[in-house]
């Protein structure tokens, strides 16, 4: 069998930041509270390793509210402006491992509704990275994920300019047919393509492997969000297409008759489950 892993899956440069960045503080604090809001990472087994180290997880600010000292990591996705005003009231040391990317969303976010635009995030509005950008745009903003909600997009002020930006694992191809739909009402928008040039890549290279494969596996957190695009624009290419967290769950006999198999895995995806994934189907086959 032929085995072909794709250059681009496992950690980005935004999310091993992040990661390192925990285990950093760990070393250098060791006896001091250190918390993540939110998980640092999309994978339960650094997670895990992670609160075997100490490290506790809290998802609201009604929790931040209750810490009376301690170390604050905001993990990659970042928050809304409200949470660093209230790390700021509590005297709490806040470590921002904000990805870069991301970072920048939150200021053409902001700075474009102090201009007075309604900002659009192309996006998924459960997600965290979707949430904490959303914070930053002010009331005038709306989060559009389909096709249905482009097209029942209205601005308060149709005169108002409209200015677009992506969730940074969007899918490339979906956030153009959305910007589309919007840029056909006639409204005066400016649209910044903000998914980052890693997803699209890790995308559009999963996407080639996937169409010359006879099955495809995707491994990756189920709630990660850049591994569920993946997964869809593999099962676009290739029907055998499966998902899956780590080794466990790859079920052999799916590949039992095929010659070729092709391997990604998302963002939030450790190397060592990627190479323990791949190694298996080597060996196995």
């Amino acid at each position: 069998m032929k085995v072909e892993l794709a250059k681009t899956a496992g950690f980005c440069f935004g999310v091993k930041r992040a990661v390192d960045t925990v285990y950093e503080q760990v070393k250098l604090h060791p006896e001091e509270p250190i918390y993540t809001y939110g998980p640092i990472i999309h994978n339960e087994e650094v997670v895990r390793d992670l609160e075997q180290k100490g490290v506790r997880v809290i998802y609201s600010e009604e929790e931040l509210k209750e810490l009376e000292r301690g170390i604050v990591i905001i993990r990659s996705h970042g928050v809304a402006k409200k949470v660093y005003d209230c790390l700021e009231r509590r005297g709490l040391t806040c470590v921002d491992a904000t990805c870069p990317f991301v970072k920048k969303i939150h200021r053409i976010a902001q700075e474009e509704s102090r201009k007075g635009s309604h900002v659009v995030i192309i996006g998924n509005s459960d997600h965290p990275e979707v949430q904490g950008i959303r914070g930053w745009a002010g009331e005038n903003v709306t989060v559009i994920q389909s096709s249905e909600d482009a097209e029942g997009f209205s601005p308060g002020d149709k005169n108002q300019q409209v200015c677009i930006v992506s969730q940074t694992t969007f899918n490339y191809n979906k956030f153009k047919d959305l910007v589309e739909i919007i840029r056909k009402k006639g409204y005066d928008i400016i649209v910044l393509n903000t998914i980052c040039n890693a997803t699209k890549e890790r995308q559009e290279e999963a996407a080639r492997i996937a169409e010359r494969v006879d099955a495809m596996i995707v491994i990756g957190d189920r709630r990660s969000s850049n591994t569920q695009k993946l997964f869809e624009i593999c099962r676009n290419a290739c029907m055998n297409t499966y998902y899956i967290q780590t080794l466990d769950d790859l079920d052999m006999n799916q590949l039992r008759s095929v010659e070729t198999v092709g391997i990604t895995a998302g963002a939030s995806t450790p190397n060592k489950i990627i190479e323990e994934v791949q190694s298996h189907v080597r060996i196995n086959f």
